[in-house]
């Protein structure tokens, strides 16, 4: 079967475009259950049925695999399995009775307008690296901007004038504002030290390391951390903690969920509604803590 996900890995690269990201997580997914039918001594694809499908879910559940996890691998399941029908090597889609597990959505985890005050003022403002986390970490807050997004941006992609960042993907682009506090942190770090760390006039990459090239997911989710404990800040941090801070506080000063979702890059507003429950929540529990006869 790995030359069929081979094949398929192909189509969702040139045909469907799909990001490196999703093309990755079908790839490890299909692997591992490839695996788990070949312990099955089953080597045929045509061979496989809604009972074998079935007992991976149970495999899966035994394991105590996520729920999230268990839905990601059937939606990859149905996606594969989809692809064989429509290019006539199976004859019949053992995923048409598949379902997801209810996923219990949770309320992700946001920090206080105090506790992102306490993590931006972290970066020292006396070298040319703290002046970068700075620019980065207030941008980041500012915008929403996924941590992808946000390394990958070009200095092309900033206008200080204007006070907007253009981002862009296969299938959408958006421009975002950004305050005074990002523009100026952002202005001392284009003037004062990028150069310093590009090396490189004809570099075009906003942030980079240390070295001049372009900075890895996990090196500015290192820096993040680092800045998190110097904060004392107890919640366990990532990037998207921020992203999820921006739009609850926007929500909770009245921003309107439409422009919450476009500034995000939602493409379901049922998506960003989430923040509107929370401010709803919130709104309950001071209700229940103030009110005299709550």
């Amino acid at each position: 079967m790995y030359e069929l996900i081979e094949e398929f890995v192909v189509y969702l690269t040139d045909v469907k475009k799909s990001s490196a990201n999703t093309v990755m997580s079908y790839r490890r997914d299909l692997v591992k259950f490839n695996k788990f039918i070949e312990d099955q001594r089953i080597t045929d694809v045509r061979k496989i049925n809604s009972t074998n499908l079935n007992s991976y879910m149970l495999y899966m559940e035994r394991e105590q695999f996520a729920t999230s996890t268990i839905s990601r691998n059937i939606a990859t399941l149905k996606a594969f399995f989809g692809y064989l029908s429509r290019e006539g090597i199976v004859v019949e889609d053992p995923t048409s009775q598949l379902k997801a597990p209810k996923i219990e959505k949770k309320m992700p985890e946001v920090l206080t307008t105090r506790e992102v005050d306490l993590l931006l003022s972290q970066p020292l403002p006396n070298t040319n690296k703290g002046i970068r986390d700075r620019a980065m970490l207030e941008l980041l807050y500012a915008t929403g901007i996924r941590v992808s997004e946000l390394i990958s941006l070009k200095l092309s992609d900033v206008n200080l004038n204007g006070a907007y960042i253009h981002c862009q993907d296969l299938n959408k682009e958006r421009f975002i504002p950004f305050g005074n506090v990002a523009k100026n942190a952002l202005r001392i770090y284009i003037r004062e030290a990028r150069m310093k760390m590009v090396g490189n006039d004809k570099e075009d990459i906003l942030f980079t390391n240390c070295n001049g090239t372009a900075m890895s997911r996990q090196g500015f989710w290192k820096l993040l951390k680092k800045y998190a404990k110097n904060a004392g800040i107890q919640a366990d941090i990532t990037p998207h903690t921020l992203r999820h801070s921006f739009a609850a506080h926007l929500v909770a000063n009245g921003a309107d969920l439409r422009s919450v979702q476009e500034m995000l890059g939602h493409s379901d507003i049922s998506t960003t509604q989430i923040y509107a429950r929370m401010n709803n929540q919130r709104i309950k529990d001071v209700y229940a803590k103030a009110h005299p006869r709550a």
